[in-house]
């Protein structure tokens, strides 16, 4: 799949899993912690919106907020991904 080539999409798509649910704003600001680095809100926003089209991750507004999700889809992909990854680790 696809979302595999971006590693932020992974990224936003495992503190999801770790999470729950995040604010938009929540989920940028963790990534910019991890990454030490300042992301730029077009670009965030742009992998966000993929994760959303690709049909893995599901946005509510809540009040003034977007809240982002993962969808049974997303969940099991994080799963699979994950596993492949402790594979190659332990090898």
């Amino acid at each position: 799949m696809t979302w595999l080539q971006s590693g932020r999409r992974r990224d936003l798509c495992f503190l999801l899993a770790a999470e729950g649910e995040l604010r938009g704003q929540q989920l940028k600001s963790a990534l910019e912690s991890r990454y030490e680095a300042r992301l730029e809100p077009k670009s965030f926003y742009g992998s966000l919106s993929a994760l959303v089209d690709a049909g893995l991750v599901e946005k509510r507004t809540e009040g003034l907020y977007d809240v982002y999700s993962l969808t049974d889809a997303g969940e099991r992909q994080v799963r699979e991904h994950g596993e492949w990854v402790r594979e190659c680790l332990e090898e």
